[in-house]
């Protein structure tokens, strides 16, 4: 866990959430499901002006609705509330109501036009009208289909499901023009393409909403994936989105989108205080004692270049692991951004892009320090050797410490320990290292934010690969790691979850190969590769050998008796 002192930007506590429901009224056309919609207010309080659907915040009365309300034997009664709360609002902003009589009969348009929204001098309230109509409400009709928390950095917060159900036939939507206007009927890639292009205003939940919502050809076909799901009534997704400065304007990202996790260790408050653009005239601040710089040495097996961390600050100096490609530029940069107060330079292995800056950068310091990592095994390409000025042993810790005077004289205290994991697979010689008091794994090449590593025989090896995320896990787990810093690509949260990903989609790629050899038993590499990376742009097959080799040497290691 991240030590508070080591955060860039004072804490401030989130707004609270307060609970709210809101509802995707779908239909069937010939041209595909098409979802009601309708405006806010300009003057609203949320979202002014934005396209939303029907929905609005739990009321007290929501809850003693549920004696009118039909229950699915899976539903749960907060889940009950939430479908009640939704139905009273599609019903106060739009009249349309889910309700039927105790024989079934759908509620008729005009039972639904008499009723009172909440515009007459005096109110009755929602349950009282339906009973004392006889209406029960369709909530055994209301599926979850998403969850939403709304943003940290907002002022005003919102816990809301985002339901979807089918429309009730017979009803037309009509505003209430006070909070919403011009109801309309759109197709999801419609309203997506007409926000993109400016004239169709809609808030990041309702954008991800709709993204998911293209895929589904019918009505059936949604309610059918949000009733059938495995872990029973709970939404296919759940986010808390987080922001960050893109191109010069505010981006946001939900958890499987790969800058979620940078924006999470750097500002886990969820203030918008982090750059995410990719550049390399400067190293760019993670912690006050972790910053990043990227080599510009972008491409397709480096995304958008090699990442050089520095470790430390003004009083303990710096560590910097992978000084990168002999980049002449890169390296000036780097020891401008540690003042020349390197202390240690570690090569998490020997590839090019990672640890041929070592000597150069060491000859710059006047202090010489040492250059750590793995000795290049034989079988690493003539490309790919290095030896270090001393082996690294696994499980040693690189200490950065700081003068402190004490009863007894002056002591080193720690500050920031590094403690080196032998992870080979990838490259024989690669190593990861475990920021100990701020629980961040920097990983090399081993774990990427984006794409799958290589492993590329003989100097790599599929199985000591997998044996080593198994020991990252299990590092993580023992030191409560939160946080992955990639060679390449955005940092990764959840780390343990990120390794267990990782592992799965190795395995499942795995499966494809060993399903392509058994298909062509008398192939070759060359013939198993289109079909086991048929989902891979052809452009990438080249690389992709590479791993097959090493998924075939392992599929045919276990194969023997």
């Amino acid at each position: 866990m991240v030590r508070p002192t080591q955060y860039l930007h004072p804490q401030r506590e989130p707004a609270p959430v307060r609970a709210a429901a809101t509802v995707l009224l779908l239909r069937d056309t010939a041209d595909g499901i098409e979802v009601l919609m309708t405006r806010r207010s300009a003057d609203a309080s949320f979202a002014p002006g934005a396209y939303v659907f029907p929905g609005g915040r739990i009321d007290e009365g929501d809850t003693p609705a549920r004696a009118i309300a039909t229950r699915r034997r899976t539903q749960s009664r907060v889940q009950l509330t939430q479908a009640i709360a939704a139905i009273r609002e599609s019903f106060e902003e739009l009249g349309v109501l889910l309700a039927h009589y105790p024989d079934g009969r759908p509620v008729s348009a005009e039972e639904v036009a008499a009723m009172d929204r909440g515009t007459a001098s005096t109110t009755v309230a929602f349950a009282d009208q339906c009973v004392a109509r006889g209406l029960l409400l369709s909530t055994d009709k209301v599926f979850t289909f998403a969850h939403w928390i709304t943003d940290r950095d907002l002022p005003k917060r919102f816990d809301v499901p985002f339901l979807v159900a089918r429309m009730p036939e017979g009803q037309t939507p009509t505003a209430d023009e006070t909070e919403q206007f011009e109801p309309c009927w759109v197709r999801p890639a419609d309203a997506l393409a007409r926000h993109a292009a400016g004239s169709f205003f809609m808030i990041f939940p309702t954008v991800r909403t709709l993204e998911r919502m293209v895929a589904y050809p019918t009505v059936d076909a949604v309610l059918d994936a949000c009733a059938n799901r495995a872990a029973g009534e709970g939404p296919i997704w759940t986010s808390c989105p987080r922001a960050g400065w893109l191109a010069g304007q505010e981006a946001r990202y939900m958890e499987t989108e790969s800058a979620f996790g940078e924006l999470a260790l750097v500002s886990p408050d969820g203030q918008i205080v982090h750059t995410l653009d990719w550049q390399s005239a400067q190293a760019v601040p993670l912690l006050k004692n972790v910053q990043r710089l990227t080599a510009p040495n972008p491409g397709a097996m480096t995304g958008p270049g090699t990442n050089s961390y520095i470790v430390g600050d003004a009083d303990s100096g710096y560590i910097v692991i992978d000084p990168g490609p002999n980049d002449f530029d890169h390296i000036g940069r780097l020891w401008r951004a540690t003042q020349g107060d390197i202390r240690m330079i570690v090569c998490t292995h020997s590839h090019a892009d990672h640890s041929p800056g070592a000597l150069p950068l060491q000859k710059l310091c006047k202090t010489s320090p040492p250059i750590l990592g793995l000795a290049s095994a034989p079988t690493a390409r003539s490309t790919a050797r290095f030896t270090p000025d001393r082996v690294l042993q696994d499980g040693e810790r690189l200490v950065l410490t700081t003068p402190a005077i004490s009863d007894s004289g002056e002591t080193r205290v720690p500050l920031h320990t590094l403690r080196v994991i032998h992870t080979p697979g990838h490259a024989a010689n690669h190593l990861c290292l475990v920021l100990e008091e701020d629980g961040l794994l920097f990983s090399g090449d081993h774990i990427l934010n984006g794409s799958t590593t290589v492993v590329d025989p003989p100097d790599g090896n599929m199985n000591a690969y997998l044996d080593s995320l198994d020991k990252l896990d299990a590092a993580c787990a023992d030191g409560g790691i939160g946080f992955i810093l990639p060679a390449h690509g955005y940092v990764l949260g959840e780390a343990r979850a990120a390794i267990a990903h990782l592992k799965a989609h190795r395995l499942k790629r795995e499966a494809k190969i060993a399903a392509a050899m058994r298909q062509l038993p008398e192939g070759t590499p060359e013939q198993w590769l289109p079909l086991a990376y048929d989902d891979v742009p052809e452009r990438m097959w080249p690389v992709a050998a590479r791993s097959l080799a090493a998924h075939v040497e392992r599929i045919q290691q276990m194969a023997k008796p």
